[in-house]
């Protein structure tokens, strides 16, 4: 049996047993862009997307725990996995359940051909019992500055469903105000705007801190990012805390999970699950 194989009959394995153990739970939309170049500010671009681990854990806590994926992204095309993410070090050291946590992700159904936004928009969300938004630097590119993000986030909003998102995911948060369009031209412009409308003004959160992103802009060869995100959200209204770089650390408020980054990925599925299944005992 080559060693793919191997790995495959695991991933089944692995999900068929946690299927046997809690089926049924419910779905849970998984929002991922649609793009993979970055804008830096001196015109270039970084190829980028969704990290691994940060999708892949959460989404494995997320199968065993009995929870169904339906993926989701603003065009409704394949998600790109951001190659730098490919490596042992955001799965402790351990290339095997690297290679594992991948085959999953790639055997995920919907994966080459996802939802788009207008498509789960025009559906049913109440069908959805709570989201995840991965990280990756690709969330800054579409996810930030888009009304139909926004309107999604609204719903789980509203209806207090469980919404969690790590690392660069949390941006995703800025398009539930009334132009996030505007927001993020200023914030690349250097400028310190206000949100207008913000539905998580006040909220206790993270997110990839500056000093972490510091860090990455190092490997960029001089070139930066067009804005920091810790200074996107709390310049638009966040209680942002951190914990020292690198090391794990979730913050939840009411209905919101975020992570600080890669290594939050196991805090951040655990601490989603729990709150999916209170959330849906609360329902019974």
């Amino acid at each position: 049996m080559s060693q793919k194989t191997t790995l495959a009959v695991a991933v089944a394995g692995s999900l068929l047993a946690g299927s046997a153990l809690a089926a049924g739970k419910g779905e849970v939309l998984v929002l991922l862009s649609s793009e993979t170049q970055l804008p830096l500010k001196d015109g270039k671009q970084y190829t980028t997307g969704f990290y691994l681990n940060e999708f892949g854990v959460p989404a494995d806590h997320l199968l065993k725990a009995g929870y169904e994926l339906v993926l989701v992204t603003p065009k409704g095309n394949a998600p790109r996995v951001d190659e730098n993410s490919v490596t042992p070090q955001y799965f402790g050291g351990d290339e095997q359940e690297m290679q594992r946590i991948r085959s999953l992700v790639e055997n995920l159904p919907g994966i080459d051909d996802t939802l788009s936004l207008k498509e789960v928009l025009e559906g049913d969300l109440q069908r959805y019992a709570g989201l995840l938004i991965p990280g990756g630097h690709a969330p800054l590119i579409d996810l930030a500055n888009n009304p139909e993000v926004g309107a999604l986030l609204r719903h789980f909003h509203q209806a207090g469903k469980p919404t969690a998102a790590i690392c660069h995911g949390p941006i995703a948060l800025l398009s539930a105000q009334r132009d996030p369009a505007a927001y993020q031209a200023a914030l690349a412009n250097g400028e310190t705007p206000a949100a207008a409308d913000w539905i998580y003004q006040g909220y206790r959160m993270t997110i990839f801190s500056t000093p972490e992103e510091q860090v990455f802009e190092q490997s960029l060869q001089g070139e930066r990012i067009l804005f920091y995100p810790a200074t996107a959200m709390e310049s638009a209204g966040g209680e942002l805390s951190y914990a020292e770089a690198w090391a794990p650390n979730v913050v939840v408020d009411r209905e919101l999970i975020t992570g600080q980054n890669p290594f939050s990925d196991h805090a951040l599925g655990k601490k989603l699950v729990q709150m999916l299944d209170a959330k849906g005992q609360q329902a019974q």
